[in-house]
């Protein structure tokens, strides 16, 4: 199942000024949670998802079954290693300001391929999210730092990354895999921030072995 954060995708219908506080976004899934009765379950996060996924682990253990941290944010975003300046600094010169624009200007960093990326782009109709929301979260914690947390996680965790993710380096994913007591660590070679995407087959099958055992 998946699920459009708060003033994300669907889930855009947010008042003027609500909050959005890790606090608050941990509720929404939990609440997600608890309308489907789901005891336990299995938690996937990517990019920025990983850093709500593992709050949320963090302050509902008891409801994880198992973590998967998709080429995930650091547990304090401050400390996620970025490289889109110095592997595109062409592309970062002649940045537009129109913030659309930007972001397909960064979505076109964020591949191995350049025929993925094409398609990819070619296909997106919504890269973002509503006015001011990414700006509203990065506000909201950006003193954040689950990184204590991280060593207390007792149930099993796969840590993703592609190889050649300029928007999160592999390195983030590497210092929290060896955070985490017991995590599996998983490197897609042909992949950079959407292995999912880039390479589906070996990602599915990668899920399915961790989420099998």
């Amino acid at each position: 199942m998946f699920y459009d954060q708060r003033g994300t995708g669907a889930s855009t219908r947010v008042s003027d000024g609500a909050p959005q506080t890790m606090e608050a976004q941990v509720a929404d899934l939990e609440a997600i949670r608890a309308h489907f009765r789901f005891a336990k379950f299995a938690l996937v996060g990517d990019s920025y998802g990983g850093v709500l996924a593992m709050a949320y682990a963090a302050a509902h253990p008891e409801h994880v079954e198992k973590l998967v941290l998709s080429d995930s944010a650091a547990p304090a975003l401050k400390d996620t290693v970025h490289v889109l300046q110095q592997v595109f600094p062409d592309v970062m010169e002649k940045r537009s300001t129109d913030p659309k624009q930007q972001l397909v200007e960064h979505f076109s960093m964020l591949f191995y391929s350049e025929e993925k990326r094409d398609a990819y782009l070619a296909k997106a109709t919504d890269l973002g999210s509503a006015p001011g929301v990414g700006a509203a979260v990065n506000r909201a914690i950006r003193s954040l730092d689950l990184t204590p947390e991280l060593p207390k996680f007792a149930f099993p965790t796969l840590v993703i990354t592609g190889r050649y993710d300029m928007n999160v380096a592999p390195i983030t994913a590497w210092k929290i895999y060896k955070a985490i007591p017991g995590a599996k660590f998983v490197v897609f070679a042909k992949s950079g921030h959407l292995p999912s995407y880039e390479e589906p087959d070996k990602y599915v099958q990668v899920l399915n072995d961790f989420l099998g055992n």
